[in-house]
Parts: C-alpha cells; sequence; structure tokens
C-alpha cells in the first residue's frame, strides 16, 4: 500500500508542480522551479526563517533539500518537505560531513603552506578546494535516491560520476552559479531580502544537480525501499 502511494503519478494527486526532474534542464526552469506554486513559495519563506537559526537552520535547509528531491524521485510533489525536523537535520548533518572530507584535504595542505611559507603549496590546495567543490554534487542525488551514507562518504565514486556527468553537469555549474549571483539582489532588501533569495540560491542548484543526475544516471525511474525523508 505505500509503495503503491509512492509509486503514484503526481498528476493524479491534483497537485500543482509542472517543474520536476523529468523536466529538461535550462536556466528559466531551474529559477522558476521553487516559485512555481503557493505551496513552494511558503517553503522557501520557510527555510528563510530556519536561516535566523545560526548553524541549525541551515543543516535543516539542507536536509530539506535531500527530502524535496527524494520526494520527486519517488513520483511525489516536491512539497510538503518541511516535514519531520530531526530527520531533516539528520540528512543536512550527514551531507555536511560529506562537504567537510571532501574539503579537508585542501584545508589541510593551506595550513601546511602557511606553516611552512611554501606559496606552491597555496596552488596544490586551491586545485584540491575546486576539485573538492566539484565531487560534491556527484554524491548528492544519490544519497536522496538512497539515504546511504556511504553515497556521500565516497569522493572518489563522486568525482567518477562527474566525469560521467558530461555536459549536463556543467550546465547545472553554469545555472548555479546564475543564481547565486542573482542571490545577492536581496541583499538591497535591507539585506534580510537575502535569507529569502539564499534558500532560492541552493534550492536552484539542488533543482539543476539534481535533474542532471536523476536523468542521467535513471535515479528518479528506480525503486527504494528506504521511506521518503
Amino acid at each position: 500500500m505505500h509503495r503503491e502511494v509512492l509509486n503514484r503519478p503526481i498528476e493524479s494527486r491534483g497537485l500543482e508542480q509542472t517543474i520536476d526532474l523529468s523536466t529538461p534542464l535550462s536556466l528559466r526552469h531551474a529559477f522558476l522551479f521553487p516559485l512555481q506554486s503557493k505551496a513552494s513559495r511558503e517553503e522557501v519563506l520557510r527555510g528563510a526563517l530556519l536561516l535566523c537559526l545560526p548553524g541549525v537552520g541551515w543543516l535543516l535547509n539542507m536536509g530539506h533539500r535531500i527530502a524535496m528531491t527524494r520526494r520527486m524521485q519517488r513520483g511525489l510533489p516536491a512539497w510538503p518537505a518541511w516535514r519531520d525536523h530531526r530527520e531533516l537535520l539528520r540528512h543536512g548533518t550527514v551531507t555536511f560531513l560529506g562537504m567537510v572530507e571532501y574539503h579537508a584535504p585542501a584545508v589541510l595542505v593551506g595550513l601546511a603552506a602557511r606553516w611552512l611559507g611554501w606559496p606552491s603549496l597555496w596552488f596544490v590546495a586551491a586545485v584540491l578546494w575546486l576539485l573538492a567543490t566539484a565531487a560534491v554534487p556527484g554524491s548528492m542525488t544519490h544519497y536522496c535516491a538512497t539515504l546511504d551514507p556511504r553515497e556521500v562518504f565516497n569522493p572518489r565514486r563522486a568525482l567518477r560520476r562527474v566525469a560521467e556527468g558530461g555536459r549536463a553537469y556543467w550546465h547545472a555549474w553554469f545555472i548555479a552559479l546564475a543564481a547565486l549571483l542573482c542571490s545577492f539582489l536581496g541583499l538591497l532588501v535591507f539585506g534580510v531580502g537575502f535569507l529569502v533569495t539564499s534558500v532560492w540560491f541552493w534550492q536552484v542548484a539542488g533543482f539543476a544537480f539534481a535533474t542532471a543526475f536523476s536523468q542521467k544516471f535513471k535515479l528518479a525511474q528506480a525503486e527504494h525501499d528506504a521511506p521518503v525523508g
């Protein structure tokens, strides 16, 4: 019964979502994804309010993006995804620790460069940082599909998926960087608007990478036994 509900198509439930993981990836679709319905806009605003909680709010928003992607992979609408905050916090913490693991070598090399005074090590640290940043999306979408932390704590596998992602992966980066630039417009609204635009940016970026990898690796069609987070 539970799996029948999970696999029911979005349209059959009469919920308003015209842009999902099956939609061709484009700048317009990605930018509109978090704004396409009343429910999606409400969740952006809720995420912005939670950012007022230092640290915890950011982790909750990270977990929220995991939940939205997983719901779409299972044939559900992305919203509502602000459910079970403890689970969202757990998913956000797992993905944050994964990013720490990926970037740790760059930080260590940077500290060594400062301590030893070797300028060449700064270049190595920068290259390692860029590789780590590029690798992060290679794990997140698969983690959404399986909720298996081993998907996150495997940078070599993530880099391999990035290499296999091809043009769609780099298209997702273009969209993410464009959204990042646009998000700074929120600073014009007394600075507070940046809370909203930053949540919008992260959801745009998450949707872009989730679409690229879900379509490439057919994750949206896969069936998994783990419950929706």
